[in-house]
């Protein structure tokens, strides 16, 4: 062991030791910072999250409005974000369900080029979702 260490610091490098439970123990001579920094750039750019990206509108919502809703889905899209749509009733708005689906069927269209509709318009309490992700 004190042959090792010496022999690790005349290079200079650390003594890690590798496994510790082993009979004997298992050690490495390297540089343990150098180690250390390669460790987390491995796993810091090994997960890329994906955010969940909100959209909510009304049924009634105007043309001009629901083309910039679109625009700013495009946005989330090419970022790599998944969209969530949200289509909120108020009131006696929830009898008239049928009136999200021209709605609906304008963002898919518009989308369609560029995005999977993950789940459809699905009716939950007082909302409508649908979810969209980015074609990879």
């Amino acid at each position: 062991m004190r042959d090792a260490l010496k022999n690790a610091e005349e290079q200079g490098f650390d003594l890690v030791e590798v496994a510790p439970n082993a009979k004997p123990p298992v050690c490495r001579i390297m540089d343990y910072g150098k180690y250390r920094y390669q460790m987390m750039k491995k796993h810091s750019t090994k997960h890329k999250t994906i955010e969940v990206k909100e959209i909510k509108l009304r049924p009634q919502i105007n043309k001009h409005d629901l083309d910039l809703k679109i625009k700013q889905m495009k946005r989330f899209l090419e970022d790599g974000n998944k969209i969530k749509v949200t289509m909120i009733f108020r009131g006696r708005e929830i009898v008239h369900s049928s009136l999200s689906k021209p709605v609906f069927e304008a963002i898919t269209q518009e989308l369609s080029d560029k995005a999977n509709i993950d789940r459809s318009g699905r009716l939950e309490g007082q909302h409508m979702t649908m979810v969209i992700s980015p074609k990879t």
